[in-house]
């Protein structure tokens, strides 16, 4: 994708946000060394999945192998008749193990705490035969054969195990400029991607809905356009900078 940017001219800059700021012209971002003033900002800056306690060597290799996962609606077909394991506690761990539960009848949903799974909760996981560990997850240990599970009791070897832990997610540069988000942080949009600040836009993960790379590029797409519109709007500006004079 870079190279495809490149092929328009655009800078590409690695770096780090750190602070954003109104300013008559639009923005200014600063990093540790830099500084920009555009017009219009479009923050695309993600989520982070939480992570179970695993070192980053063994973290990447069992990602590499399948035996962890983070996104069902992306793979789940893919542990089709697996044994598979939910890491969590609350209703987004539940709602997890249920979807699995169309692509395997081998279904386990762990705990990340001592005490039982609260009532209503457990009922939903009998109603599809789910079984229910309780934790707290003591450690993890990747095999040949899959990723060990081990809590206060027998330690057990899954195909996949999918951490239900939540999302970090970034929205602390939209927060900044005063941006409306939701409860969990997410960024609030319109339909097309405009914040509650003017010229302030954002897409992908960090907006709320399906985070999947497909819905991130139709949004982006979204806000390209809005992005245009709303600056045409505000200022005409026509190839090349001057209007064409009929001779």
């Amino acid at each position: 994708m870079s190279e495809h940017a490149r092929r328009y001219g655009p800078d590409l800059v690695e770096g780090r946000i750190d602070d954003i700021r109104q300013a008559p012209s639009g923005f200014t971002a600063r990093s540790f060394d830099a500084s920009w003033s555009p017009r219009s900002v479009l923050l695309a800056t993600g989520v982070t999945n939480r992570r179970p306690e695993l070192d980053d060597h063994t973290h990447s290799e069992a990602l590499a192998r399948g035996h962890l996962r983070y996104c069902p609606v992306c793979d789940g077909y893919e542990v089709s008749g697996l044994n598979v394991a939910v890491l969590g506690s609350d209703a987004r761990a539940v709602s997890e193990a249920e979807f699995l539960r169309s692509f395997t009848d081998r279904v386990t949903l762990i705990s990340t705490v001592s005490h039982a799974v609260e009532a209503d909760l457990r009922r939903r996981l009998e109603r599809i035969g789910a079984t229910i560990r309780l934790g707290p997850v003591k450690g993890m240990r990747l095999l040949a054969g899959g990723l060990e599970v081990i809590t206060a009791g027998r330690p057990e070897i899954y195909d996949a195990v999918y951490p239900a832990l939540g999302s970090s997610i970034h929205s602390r540069l939209a927060k900044m400029l005063g941006a409306t988000a939701t409860e969990d942080g997410c960024i609030e949009v319109d339909r097309h991607q405009r914040t509650t600040i003017k010229h302030l836009y954002a897409a992908g993960d960090v907006v709320y809905g399906l985070d999947q790379i497909s819905v991130c590029n139709g949004q982006a797409a979204i806000a390209a356009v809005a992005i245009r519109n709303d600056l045409w709007a505000e200022k005409q500006s026509l190839w090349p900078h001057e209007a064409r004079r009929p001779s």
